[in-house]
């Protein structure tokens, strides 16, 4: 299988796939320098990139280029979390008017999807039952985007019914436009039109026809299944999406792999993903170890350089608490206590009345929440207080080790906690959220045998007040 990747673990990625029987394809030149990899433009089976907030990569790909992608990553990263889309991109299904509002209509596309088309798209259906496609926009959300303007895709080609056809604004060479604006018309069947994509500039003329061909089949096919198929069910299926999140274990891994290629700083992946000043100077720093400068001095100058772009002692932060859904919330604003000797504390204000669940105590705003944990340690121990300092009971959660940023904690939340109540009972919660988890292949079982081992360590322990 083919992989294209870019971003910022492009290096470690490429040599992750390359030794576990990928291709790597469209490489950039800094890669192809770095392994040796000759010029390839052809089309990928999965496209890697990074995340908005950097903090892993997207894949989208085709179904058996995605899953081994997963399973690459599971078998190698033990705290990787993969997060498969259930929809098709691309994909065609026959679906059902399950109901409306005034900018939306709802279909449902498989037994627990539901799908929202805009009424800007196309006229309100006058039949329950409808053929959609799920389209490239808001691609890994809960509800996906739909339209009944329908197209084929390939790596070359897409064919779309009832247009003229047209080629990509980035294939600028005037003859092979007006090339394949007359190939279009010789293949195009009757009420369809074939737009051309990049990729066909560099493709010859028979590739292209067995690719024009393969979409007609598909068509043939659309049109036999849009009568006699279920509803709902896919009928032409398109490419799979990935989002991946890389915590703190795996970008040290991720590390480890880039080193054997080329000069890499202890936590690279980290810095680059903070952005900004700290990620400007990581690539100052290693480009003085590209030239064989010493690891201990440019280290050194990095750190000095950094120092002041990171929280210290008495600041504020704010906490993330990534859920394995992808689902950030924010704790809110906590002041940094202390982070001594790999020791890491921090306390928040609570602001809001309620209940800690699972604590069965009342929360009053104005209670304190003070919150211990080791840099490198899979748990959070928080012990809640009143305004007057009488203890609440406390939460041992399970999570990715916490990452400082310069303004953020942050760490994936595991499902799982062990509480504390003030008569000193202790009761693990959750845990069946995790084998959910996965179950739907969100960890692997590494992970859970690992989450399970954190559990049983603390309560070996006998956790109390802390």
């Amino acid at each position: 299988m083919k992989a294209k990747v870019r971003g910022i673990y492009t290096t470690a990625l490429t040599k992750l796939l390359l030794e576990n029987g990928f291709e790597v394809v469209q490489p950039s030149q800094t890669i192809k320098s770095r392994f040796g990899i000759a010029d390839n433009n052809e089309p990928p089976d999965i496209k890697i990139k990074d995340k908005h907030d950097l903090q892993g990569v997207v894949a989208l790909g085709t179904k058996p280029a995605i899953e081994a992608f997963k399973k690459i990553l599971q078998a190698t990263l033990e705290d990787v979390i993969t997060r498969e889309w259930s929809v098709s991109v691309d994909g065609i299904y026959k679906g059902c008017v399950v109901g409306e509002d005034e900018r939306s209509i709802y279909v449902k596309i498989g037994n627990d999807i539901m799908g929202v088309l805009p009424k800007n798209n196309a006229q309100a259906p006058t039949q329950k039952e409808l053929l959609v496609q799920v389209e490239r926009r808001r691609i890994g959300r809960k509800t996906p985007v739909l339209t009944t303007q329908l197209k084929l895709v390939g790596n070359c080609a897409i064919l779309v019914p009832n247009i003229r056809g047209g080629v990509s604004l980035k294939i600028r060479d005037v003859a092979k436009r007006a090339e394949l604006y007359a190939l279009a018309k010789q293949l195009a069947p009757e009420g369809w039109g074939i737009i051309w994509r990049e990729p066909a500039a560099q493709k010859p003329r028979t590739a292209l026809e067995n690719e024009v061909a393969s979409l007609v089949e598909k068509a043939k096919l659309l049109n036999e299944k849009a009568s006699s198929a279920e509803t709902p069910s896919l009928i032409i299926e398109g490419l799979y999406f990935m989002a991946v999140e890389f915590p703190c274990v795996s970008k040290r891994k991720l590390d480890a792999l880039r080193a054997c290629v080329t000069p890499t700083m202890e936590g690279h992946h980290f810095y680059k993903s903070c952005g900004g000043r700290v990620s400007a100077a990581l690539e100052m720093a290693e480009k003085l170890l590209e030239k064989g400068e010493d690891y201990t001095v440019v280290k050194r100058l990095f750190e000095e350089q950094t120092a002041a772009e990171f929280p210290e002692e008495g600041m504020t932060v704010e906490v993330a608490h990534v859920k394995l859904s992808g689902a950030v919330f924010h704790l809110g604003q906590a002041v940094l206590e202390g982070v001594n000797n790999g020791e890491l504390c921090y306390s928040r204000t609570i602001k809001a009345n309620g209940v800690y669940d699972g604590l069965g105590t009342v929360k009053e705003a104005g209670d304190k929440a003070v919150s211990k944990t080791k840099l490198g340690e899979w748990h959070i121990t928080t012990n809640y207080y009143s305004k007057d300092g009488a203890w609440k009971g406390a939460y041992i959660n399970i999570n990715t080790p916490v990452e400082i940023y310069p303004n953020t904690l942050r760490y994936v939340d595991l499902e799982v906690d062990v509480c504390v109540r003030p008569d000193g009972e202790t009761k693990v919660l959750d845990l069946e959220k995790l084998e959910k988890a996965l179950e739907k292949g969100l960890v692997s079982s590494t992970l859970y045998e690992r989450v399970k081992a954190e559990v049983e360590e603390i309560l070996k322990n006998k956790p109390c007040r802390g």
